[in-house]
């Protein structure tokens, strides 16, 4: 009698959950190798170097997609091992909310560089920041993110960073077979208190961008600008110092403005090519304070092996340039290319 009853319970628990979980699961994974030589000139800051890396990319990754009647998920782990990206959304009908970690409408992927973890320049240029928890509704091109905010300290100082509002970013997007188009913004503002020089400061950070591409049958031009203030307290990816600083006891802010460019022609099914050049710069609002510049440049060829097998070839050099203290940051060159299998 007791071992029915527990089966009864089992079948019973079963019969409540399936509901829950019912849908559509389709798993996929991308396994990716990074095998370059890099070769760092240390300028004025630091030490010349030079060195393998052969490893496993940390943008690696395994997931699922679940597809529902109305209400549908995601979940994607990389090989750190670290969540990438969990969440649902919910089908309204005439667009659709979003909770959980993903990509905020901030981000343009303009650019296929696969150095750096498959950078695509946008540390060099590009606007990204990342993958958040956000509430986020979408409503044809249009979407309106609140996501969780940052709140690093300022240069100079140390102390706490309160919040009381979440950021906000949104984006519009037009597309047609030829062309598309995104324009971006975010914002979000916090407050340090119990500061390391007993000052409160009030930190703003907002970044605006557009990007797009045009087509001319196997040739593309793919290209977006940028420009924000305090973007490293925002928690955008750039190069160089891009957040606000405490100078004598005030609080002072760091405009930044940055772009890309890629070209690329598709030679055939199985090799393609493409090139890209990227600029991001950094200016703290102080008299006799320089420009802190980075520009990177690449070319590659993707070679398709078998579906879901290809290589990437790709030489580039990143110049560090003059940091705002106008010292020499060097440079580096590097050479080599990813390998990748989807599955």
């Amino acid at each position: 009698m007791k071992k029915l009853f527990v089966l009864f319970v089992a079948v019973a628990l079963v019969g409540f959950t399936v509901p829950a979980v019912a849908g559509d699961w389709s798993f996929y994974g991308s396994a990716r190798l990074a095998t370059f030589w890099t070769d760092t000139d240390g300028g004025d800051v630091g030490i010349d170097d030079e060195g393998l890396q052969w490893a496993q990319q940390g943008n690696a990754r395994i997931g699922a997609r679940v597809k529902g009647e109305t209400v549908s998920g995601r979940f994607e782990y990389g090989s750190g091992p670290n969540l990438r990206l969990l969440y649902g959304t919910w089908n309204f009908g005439s667009g659709r909310i979003l909770l959980g970690q993903t990509y905020g409408p901030v981000n343009l992927f303009h650019s296929n560089q696969v150095f750096n973890g498959d950078g695509d320049l946008l540390n060099y240029g590009g606007t990204y920041g990342g993958r958040t928890p956000q509430l986020n509704l979408k409503v044809g091109g249009f979407q309106v993110a609140l996501l969780t905010p940052q709140s690093a300290s300022p240069i100079g100082v140390d102390g706490d960073g309160d919040t009381t509002t979440p950021k906000i970013e949104a984006s519009y997007s037009f597309s047609t077979d030829a062309f598309s188009v995104t324009v971006v913004g975010g914002y979000q503002t916090y407050e340090i208190e119990n500061s390391s020089d007993a000052g409160n400061y009030d930190v703003d950070a907002w970044v605006v961008g557009i990007g797009g591409g045009v087509h001319f049958g196997p040739a593309y031009v793919n290209a977006n600008l940028m420009a924000g203030q305090n973007v490293g307290n925002y928690g955008l990816w750039t190069t160089g110092a891009a957040g606000a600083a405490v100078v004598a006891g005030s609080l002072e802010d760091t405009d930044t403005i940055g772009g890309i460019l890629v070209v690329g022609f598709k030679a055939s099914d199985m090799l393609s090519f493409e090139g890209g050049y990227g600029l991001v710069s950094h200016e703290l609002d102080v008299s006799g304070s320089n420009e802190d510049e980075t520009q990177a440049y690449y070319v590659q060829a993707v070679i398709n092996i078998a579906p879901g097998f290809f290589i990437v070839p790709e030489v580039g050099f990143v110049d560090f340039q003059d940091n705002g203290a106008n010292v020499d940051e060097g440079d580096m060159t590097y050479f080599g290319a990813k390998w990748q299998m989807n599955f």
